[in-house]
């Protein structure tokens, strides 16, 4: 995992962006510690169906990535096309993994639970998904029907169209938004978007140099811990 902390001066960096009006969360690796678990299912469920992938790989090239983009990817590389509904049978596999062994991220409900912005989920997984994770982990009343996937656009992220698709929902300018994000497609797409960006690198699939990814992605300030989350967004957890 990064050993990262948090710079409490770059709250100064946020703040100065403008009016925070809105918080969007990413949800896997952010809301959930899910990454470990999907990539180690992906990567066996992709290697049976012939294309060989390790779990690191899943988490180094494919983490902030929709399925619809990896699937192209991998056919790209491997110069064949996927069986028919592989697609369903990786998420049933992940799924089921998530039934046994998912929990959120530590510290996140005390964060979410005390924010007293807008606040919402931009996620490249479906909505089955984002919804069901949630439900495991005790965060689904925080967010309500707030929740954005990016089957819901024409590009999922790197672009910036679930982002925007986002604010536009939340009636929310993209300037008043502050992302929580911790892959390097996700920050790309955020920055796209014209947004600012919280990189998170507190999530089990974290390893060394995953903060200076995020940071070289266009992050404004990278954290290491949930509860650093009010220390850079202090407006967000002012009592109104």
């Amino acid at each position: 995992m990064a050993t990262t902390g948090c710079d409490s001066s770059k709250s100064v960096e946020i703040s100065r962006g403008g009016r925070v009006s809105l918080v969007i969360f990413d949800c896997d690796g952010v809301l959930v510690d899910s990454e470990v678990i999907a990539c180690r299912e992906d990567a066996a469920c992709l290697s049976d169906a012939g294309f060989p992938v390790t779990p690191e790989e899943m988490a180094r090239r494919f983490v902030g990535t929709s399925a619809k983009s990896m699937l192209v990817t991998l056919s790209e590389q491997y110069q064949r096309q996927p069986q028919p509904g592989l697609n369903e049978l990786r998420q049933a596999r992940i799924m089921a993994a998530f039934e046994m062994e998912l929990q959120p991220i530590l510290g996140i409900l005390e964060a979410v639970s005390q924010l007293r912005a807008k606040r919402c989920i931009a996620s490249s997984s479906p909505l089955h998904r984002i919804v069901r994770s949630l439900e495991l982990t005790g965060l689904r009343d925080y967010f309500g029907g707030s929740l954005y996937s990016a089957s819901m656009v024409a590009r999922g992220k790197p672009a910036p169209d679930l982002f925007l698709y986002a604010a536009a929902q939340m009636k929310v300018d993209p300037l008043e938004c502050v992302v929580i994000e911790d892959s390097h497609s996700g920050v790309v797409g955020a920055k796209a978007a014209g947004m600012r960006v919280v990189g998170f690198v507190g999530g089990s699939h974290c390893g060394p140099g995953h903060a200076e990814r995020l940071r070289a992605a266009g992050a404004d300030v990278v954290i290491q811990s949930m509860a650093d989350l009010p220390k850079v967004l202090p407006e967000c957890y002012t009592a109104a």
